[in-house]
């Protein structure tokens, strides 16, 4: 193997904390545990709907940060379907059996 290397899938891993996480993701899950707990302190948790509205933050902020196999977590996710459903696709035919547009010199000799 003289000038080939290997790189193994996980070499990412050794830059995230905890071999998971961005610090924008411990961001945003410490910001939703902090609106929780103030929700929790400031809330009166008598019935159901007012100890899930409580909950919510870090509910959400969670199932965001969680991670997803051959992607890095539920908000790349998101992002990446959002890109791809908001801007134009344009896909250029550079094919052997279609012309691109530009002159063929070689089938338009006579």
């Amino acid at each position: 193997m003289e000038g080939q290397f290997l790189i193994p899938a996980n070499s990412k891993k050794s830059m995230l904390i905890f071999g998971i996480f961005t610090p924008f993701d411990l961001i945003l899950f410490g910001t939703g545990v902090g609106i929780t707990l103030i929700l929790l302190m400031i809330m009166p948790l008598t019935n159901f709907g007012s100890v899930v509205i409580s909950l919510f933050p870090v509910l959400t902020t969670a199932l965001l940060v969680f991670p997803i196999a051959n992607y890095h977590n539920t908000l790349t996710v998101l992002i990446l379907i959002y890109h791809f459903f908001t801007e134009r696709q344009k896909f250029i035919w550079k094919g052997w059996c279609s012309s691109d547009g530009t002159k063929d010199t070689i089938t338009d000799k006579k």
